[in-house]
């Protein structure tokens, strides 16, 4: 084995070179883009792709049991699929309206159990939400959940890193019909129709204004030249 000495000089030199190295590498790694330092944060689906012609209706289910019924049958004469989420509890409370939602072949999503404030709630209590709707909905309908719509639209990132730890997607919307607020049918339609896009989720919930205007606005956006698609067809899951 060959040794080879260095004088003080070289020395010096190969340290300045190695430290120069050494901040080059550091620099690069300081500037590199936000996202290539982090981890991917977790998201919230509030549309589909807007070249699609396809949008989607979304049924909040936690009160408004009352309506269901011509409700289904209004989609069930327009011929379209909506997208119910039920909280557990309603769920539990009406499984056979839960049941003749899913035998429809409507798509079925997790609200939580209790519509308590997902941003005011730990990890821990979330997944607790989510988990136990899921058993409440599979018990009643037979279907497992993948879709979660937090209440009341609530999406700080522990409730998206939550809910994506339990394997599901959150869903939110695009348009609002804010119906819980008992508006007109003639506004709800208004509503939906100023702001309806491609790849639009509509957000609605079992409410008589709703009910009245369910048909009119399926057939105005039919008309307009959109189709409607389930949430997991519009993100293309």
């Amino acid at each position: 084995m060959r040794t080879i000495y260095l004088s003080r000089r070289s020395w010096k030199l190969t340290l300045t070179y190695l430290f120069a190295v050494s901040l080059m590498l550091c620099g690069a790694v300081l500037f590199l883009p936000e996202q290539e330092l982090r981890p991917t944060l977790s998201e919230a689906f509030r549309s589909g792709p807007a070249e699609s012609s396809g949008v989607s209706l979304t049924i909040n289910v936690d009160w408004g049991e009352e309506f269901l019924p011509d409700m289904l049958a209004t989609l069930e004469e327009e011929q379209v699929k909506a997208t119910f989420f039920l909280t557990g509890r309603w769920a539990s409370k009406n499984p056979e309206l839960a049941a003749q939602i899913a035998d429809a072949g409507h798509e079925i999503g997790n609200h939580g159990y209790s519509h308590s404030s997902p941003n005011a709630s730990t990890q821990e209590e979330i997944l607790d939400e989510i988990s136990r709707t899921e058993e409440a909905i599979l018990q009643a309908t037979g279907v497992r959940t993948n879709l979660y719509a937090p209440p009341s639209g609530e999406c700080e990132e522990h409730v998206l890193s939550a809910a994506e730890k339990a394997g599901y997607k959150t869903i939110l919307w695009s348009v609002d019909t804010i119906d819980w607020q008992k508006p007109s049918a003639a506004t709800i339609l208004d509503r939906v129709k100023s702001k309806i896009h491609g790849g639009a989720i509509i957000l609605a919930h079992p409410t008589a204004g709703t009910e009245e205007a369910l048909a009119q606005m399926i057939q105005d956006l039919k008309a307009e030249g959109y189709s409607f698609v389930t949430v997991s067809e519009n993100i293309a899951l």
